[in-house]
């Protein structure tokens, strides 16, 4: 007797699970593909096709142009629009100037022309600038005032300090360092508007080259101390002066006038047998005596005799010393390590390269053991992205930071032509070597992030697009530009801290 169905020993497949679990793994993989579609859009996706921001100049007006080469607000301010962050469609106009009573008005557009944040009186940059005068923007964050007391939005409006202070403005030379000011006194925040000093200082001062380092303060008494970035109180404020000198264990006060090297504790380290300290070394400190410079131990000792021009610890225990009119690099124990021929020698802790400069500007290039690797006329070194590129025998090669030569379609892989150079004469190539743009002009530049290059003929100054289509013929004479540079028809501007672009 046969069994009935429900008992059957053969195995019977059940359809509506088998459809379900098919469907499922069909879901799956699309949803595989889509991701892995997404992720090769983002990694493949070419600066090109993001839309960046920068000042317009045209017939003396200021508008915005967008990156893609077109004009985003149409020139009709009288002065420059301040692009914070070319990412943002934020920009920032002055306009209604007075300069005998010295008022004036500011308001914040988008792309379209648009006021934003009208609940503020007025909405302005933060701006900054470095030693060499070079001048840029807090990027993340605004100062606005209400009620003729000033605060901090971010860039999306958000408001990230209550308008409270009597002014805002920037520790110079310094990133994430904003001092406020309220009934006289000074305190300090950092970019999210996040309190790290109290308003209850005359000065707050750079302590070093970077905001991480902390800041030094002086009170009503005109005593200085020291305050960490995180807030913490590391000197309290008793010394006559504390100088700009940074090491994460020392700090040079003074007192009656004299300097003296102190401990975090308060202890006095170094009290005499100088003249100045210059710097705080590894070994000890930098010392000038009768003008010459020389290295002494925490101890007192005299490692380096005071006999140098110049000295300075570029490296752990390694010294650029000027002698004679000439730079050289040496260890503390005065072991030659680069010879007295230079100018000026650096080095680039990032890179890992010591740059030595001569006369003549041309750079040689010496790796971690002092051996000279490249030589050539240094233009860029750019640490972000492991390159640097010399001009050797009047040609632009690029080189990573182990001095390995590297072509243009190996570093930047999102362009979609490169310059190449026949017979004396500029043109340029896709990524596979194929001619594009014939070699007909007598200078350019290499693709820009946006998808322009630079092309000059009969000394004017021209532009191609990432197709190699010529956007404007040869027209500009940019002799006395610094930087040759296009977006579209447009040029940059003479100025490069205006960071600008025009047509004249």
């Amino acid at each position: 007797m046969s069994n009935g169905k429900r008992y059957s020993n053969e195995p019977k497949l059940n359809y509506k699970k088998v459809f379900a679990v098919i469907i499922a793994i069909i879901v799956i993989i699309m949803a595989i593909i889509a991701i892995k579609n997404i992720l090769t859009k983002a990694k493949n996706t070419s600066p090109v096709e993001l839309l960046n921001y920068f000042a317009l100049y045209q017939d003396e007006k200021w508008g915005i142009l967008g990156s893609n080469g077109e004009i985003i607000i149409e020139p009709m301010y009288q002065e420059m629009i301040i692009v914070v962050d070319k990412t943002k469609d934020v920009f920032l106009c002055t306009y209604d100037i007075d300069e005998e009573t010295g008022t004036y008005q500011t308001k914040a557009i988008n792309s379209k022309n648009e006021d934003l944040w009208t609940n503020y009186e007025k909405i302005e940059a933060l701006e900054n600038y470095d030693a060499s005068g070079n001048v840029w923007y807090e990027k993340n964050v605004l100062k606005v005032q209400k009620d003729g007391k000033w605060g901090l939005i971010d860039l999306n409006g958000n408001e990230i300090l209550e308008t409270s202070y009597d002014d805002i403005t920037t520790l110079k030379g310094l990133e994430n360092s904003l001092i406020i000011q309220k009934d006289g006194m000074l305190g300090l925040v950092n970019d999210k508007g996040t309190k790290i000093i109290d308003t209850n200082y005359s000065q707050i001062l750079n302590l070093g080259e970077e905001y991480q380092n902390g800041y030094i303060t002086v009170n009503s008494e005109n005593r200085y101390g020291v305050v960490s970035f995180s807030g913490e109180t590391i000197l309290e404020n008793q010394y006559e002066k504390i100088d700009n000198i940074y090491s994460d264990k020392y700090f040079v006060i003074q007192e009656n006038g004299k300097q003296q090297l102190i401990d975090r504790q308060g202890n006095k380290i170094l009290t005499e047998n100088f003249d100045e300290i210059k710097q705080i070394a590894n070994a000890g400190i930098i010392f000038t005596r009768q003008n010459q410079y020389g290295l002494m131990d925490f101890e007192g000792n005299v490692i380096i005799e005071p006999t140098y021009q110049n000295l300075e610890e570029i490296n752990n225990d390694i010294f650029a010393a000027n002698r004679d009119g000439k730079v050289g690099v040496m260890d503390k124990d005065q072991n030659e390590k680069i010879a007295f021929n230079y100018q000026t020698i650096t080095y680039n802790k990032k890179a890992g390269i010591y740059v030595a400069d001569d006369e003549n500007y041309t750079s040689s290039l010496l790796d971690s053991n002092f051996e000279i690797k490249l030589r050539g006329i240094l233009s860029e070194m750019n640490t972000d992205a492991g390159y640097m590129k010399l001009n050797i025998d009047n040609e632009d090669k690029y080189y990573n930071f182990r001095f390995e030569e590297r072509t243009t379609q190996d570093l930047f892989t999102s362009h979609t032509l490169y310059l190449s150079k026949q017979n004396e004469k500029y043109g340029f190539v896709d990524s596979k070597g194929n001619l594009v743009v014939d070699y007909i002009y007598d200078d350019a530049t290499e693709q820009n992030d946006y998808g322009y290059a630079a092309v000059k003929k009969d000394g004017l100054w021209g532009a191609i697009n990432k197709n190699g289509e010529t956007v404007i013929e040869p027209y500009y004479n940019l002799d006395e530009n610094l930087v040759i540079d296009f977006i579209g028809k447009w040029h940059l501007g003479l100025d490069l801290n205006m960071n600008y672009y025009c047509d004249k």
